[in-house]
């Protein structure tokens, strides 16, 4: 079985830009609950469909496609609104890839940084400016940004 071993953080600065040059994603949830999660993106030009299972700690089964850039945006009508909008940078650091994600439309304004990891218990060596670590606050799933964006939340 595939595994998604991944950590989420927040940024501590604007050190990361400029480091990569970013790529447009939009994607969009035909089935997101905490049980599942069925995603469709365009990263680029290449679609993707991705089978996401439930999430233990910072793991979860993870099962992902490429499909034709056609048949995701197809896809995209069936999606729950709104779609997430990001551009995605990939910065290599301390031996590991560093996904630093910032969104768009309804989401606007946050920025999230992702690792991706061999095991739950792999120690990182985060950049400077890598900051807070939310991997497990749910509201920064993209699934929970995709039914309660960004921009909704209650700002206290």
């Amino acid at each position: 079985m595939a595994r998604e071993i991944e950590r989420k953080f927040l940024p501590a600065s604007e050190g990361w830009r400029g480091l990569a040059t970013g790529t447009p994603y939009l994607q969009g949830y035909l089935c997101a609950s905490q049980e599942q999660t069925v995603r469709v993106r365009l990263a680029g030009d290449q679609g993707f469909l991705t089978i996401k299972g439930p999430t233990h700690g910072i793991s979860r089964s993870e099962f992902e496609y490429a499909i034709p850039e056609t048949d995701a945006k197809d896809l995209f009508k069936l999606c729950q609104a709104p779609l997430i909008q990001k551009t995605r940078y990939c910065i290599h650091h301390g031996g590991l890839v560093w996904e630093v994600d910032e969104f768009f439309g309804a989401n606007s304004g946050l920025i999230l940084i992702e690792v991706e990891l061999a095991s739950a218990e792999q120690q990182v060596l985060k950049p400077d400016w890598v900051g807070e670590e939310v991997s497990g606050d749910l509201r920064y799933t993209n699934a929970m940004l995709s039914s309660h964006p960004y921009l909704s939340w209650k700002k206290g």
